[in-house]
């Protein structure tokens, strides 16, 4: 079995989300990808970031579009602090026998050796990076190489979609449209529930 694990703070969850979810269980052959809201630190914005059960209702319901995607709550229901070895080592629980990848930006292998405990995250399971800015392959791919020395890294080739949650934020606020970039049940439940309005 093949079980993936993306975590981030889905703030709103957006297709660029769902799209690297969807092409990470095809590219790696994913049975189940799971998609794990994190917690948000007490020194964040409220106005940046809704409330943990928005989040989560709102991700789920982006995840509707397949049988492959699943939410997990289990960093949100964690009284410790949200480091992903923690989050790993849940799953390698969960699923022994399992072959465990988990999902990181490109942004994010650039600083992975600051990682709590990165090298026994590599132990675990393997590091399928994915890009988020177009033509940064070669550079990742150069990353990932002076860190196979701790485990498994794959790269994605996957053209990116170019939006962040942070700029949905922001048009939501100024009252522009934000819909094109959002699951259309997201965009019903943020207007709902009048989210992300300063």
């Amino acid at each position: 079995m093949r079980i993936g694990i993306y975590g981030g703070s889905f703030n709103p969850v957006h297709n660029g989300h769902i799209h690297l979810a969807l092409t990470a269980v095809k590219e790696l052959g994913l049975d189940k990808l799971y998609l794990v809201p994190s917690k948000i630190s007490p020194h964040r914005s409220s106005d940046e970031y809704v409330p943990e059960h928005d989040r989560l209702e709102m991700l789920k319901l982006a995840c509707k579009v397949s049988d492959a995607l699943e939410v997990s709550d289990y960093e949100l229901n964690s009284e410790r602090v949200s480091y992903t070895i923690y989050t790993v080592e849940e799953f390698r629980r969960r699923f022994p026998d399992a072959e465990l990848f988990l999902l990181v930006g490109s942004d994010m292998l650039q600083i992975f050796e600051k990682w709590n405990r990165f090298e026994d995250i590599l132990k675990e399971c393997t590091l399928a990076v994915v890009s988020r800015n177009k033509g940064d392959i070669p550079e990742l791919e150069k990353k990932a190489d002076t860190l196979r020395q701790y485990g498994s890294i794959i790269v994605c080739h996957t053209p990116p979609i170019e939006i962040s949650s942070t700029e949905i934020r922001k048009k939501i606020a100024k009252n522009q449209k934000y819909s094109c970039y959002l699951d259309e049940n997201v965009v019903q439940y943020i207007r709902l529930n009048d989210l992300y309005r300063k």
